[in-house]
C-alpha cells in the first residue's frame, strides 16, 4: 500500500480537491484525482492508496448516493476525518461568451438543485446535462462540448475559462461534507466532539422495526445527526440505513448502543468514530447517560450479584 497517496474525486479543480487541501497532511501526500467516487475508494481497497477523499452529503441536495452506496457495500472501509466546505458556484464559459449565447450548461448532478432558481431566472431555456464532476463539466466546456458549467471559480484558470457570473447559490448557507476514508484500523481517541457512523440492516419487515433500531439510541440519550435509507438491491422494500450519531465508540453509551444494534440486526457495519469538523460537543445529554452513570450502574449490578445491593 502507498502510505503517502490519497485519491479523490477529480479531475483537478473540483470542490473535493479544494476541501482536501484544508487537511494539513495533504501537503505531504501524493494527491491523485480519479473520475469517480467508486474508483477513488477502490484504490484504497486495492492497496493503491492509503486514503480516499470523497463527498458524502450536501446541505441542499442531501446524500451523495455514490459514496453512501460504496460505503455500504464491498470490502469494508472506515471514515477517519471529515471536512465541511461552504459552496458557491461560478458560471464558467469560454472567453467571449455572453449570457445570451448560452444554450447548454453542465455540472455534477448534486450541483443542479443548488442553482436551480438562478438557472430558471437567468437561463430558463438552457439545456442541462450532467457531468461526472463540476470540474469535469468545466473541462467539457473548454473542449466546446457545452456552453457553460457551474463549478468553483478556482477551476476557471485550470481550464482556460472565464467566470461570467460569480457567487451563485440559491441557498447562501450551502455546505458540502467530505470524508477521508481508509481501510479498517484503530480509531483515534475521543476528543469530546466526535461523530460515529455506521450502516445497519433491519432483521425483517415488521411494524415497529425502524422504531426498535432508533430506540437503541434514544434510551441512551444519543442524538442522531443523520439517517439515510438506501436500497440493498435485494428487491423492493429492502433497505439499509446509514446513520451518523453524536459521540465516540469508546463512550459507554455509544458502545452499548452499537452492541444493542448488533443483537437485533442481522448486519451492522461500523464506519468509524472521528472528530466532528464543526468541533461542537455533544448536545445536552439525558440524565443517567454519562460514562460515570454507566459505571455506577455496572458496579451496582455486580453488588446485586454478590448479595450486596444496598452496600
Amino acid at each position: 500500500m502507498s502510505a503517502t497517496r490519497y485519491t479523490y474525486l477529480g479531475p483537478a479543480g473540483t470542490f473535493t480537491e479544494a476541501a482536501l487541501h484544508t487537511l494539513p497532511e495533504a501537503a505531504t501526500r501524493e494527491l491523485v484525482p480519479l473520475s469517480s467516487v467508486a474508483l477513488a475508494l477502490d484504490a484504497v481497497r486495492g492497496g493503491e492508496a492509503s486514503g480516499a477523499f470523497v463527498p458524502i452529503e450536501n446541505s441542499v441536495e442531501g446524500a451523495v448516493t455514490a459514496t453512501n452506496d460504496e460505503l455500504a457495500s464491498g470490502a469494508p472501509l472506515m471514515i477517519y476525518r471529515e471536512v465541511l466546505l461552504p459552496i458557491a458556484f461560478a458560471l464558467l464559459v469560454r472567453p467571449g461568451t455572453e449570457l445570451a449565447g448560452i444554450k447548454t450548461v453542465t455540472s455534477h448532478p448534486v450541483a443542479q438543485p443548488q442553482v436551480r432558481r438562478w438557472l430558471a431566472a437567468n437561463l430558463p431555456d438552457a439545456v442541462w446535462e450532467s457531468a461526472a464532476s463540476n470540474a469535469d463539466g468545466a473541462r467539457l466546456v473548454s473542449e466546446g462540448r457545452y456552453d457553460a458549467a457551474f463549478a468553483g471559480e478556482f477551476a476557471a484558470p485550470i481550464y482556460g475559462l472565464d467566470p461570467l457570473v460569480k457567487d451563485i447559490a440559491d441557498a447562501r448557507s450551502a455546505t458540502t461534507r467530505f470524508v477521508l476514508v481508509g481501510r479498517p484500523g484503530r480509531i483515534s481517541s475521543a476528543t469530546g466532539a466526535d461523530k460515529t457512523s455506521m450502516v445497519v440492516w433491519l432483521p425483517d419487515d415488521h411494524p415497529g422495526a425502524l422504531l426498535e433500531l432508533l430506540q437503541e439510541f434514544a434510551v441512551r440519550g444519543i442524538n442522531l445527526m443523520r439517517i439515510e435509507s438506501r436500497p440493498t438491491g435485494e428487491g423492493l422494500g429492502n433497505y439499509c440505513f446509514l446513520i451518523d450519531c453524536e459521540g465516540h465508540l469508546s463512550e459507554r453509551r455509544v458502545g452499548e448502543a452499537m452492541m444493542g444494534l448488533k443483537r437485533i440486526c442481522p448486519q451492522v457495519r461500523f464506519l468509524g468514530s472521528y472528530p466532528r469538523a464543526d468541533r461542537q460537543p455533544s448536545t445536552g445529554r439525558r440524565p443517567g447517560t454519562s460514562d460515570a452513570d454507566f459505571t455506577a450502574a455496572s458496579d451496582w449490578l455486580s453488588r446485586c450479584l454478590d448479595g450486596r445491593a444496598d452496600a
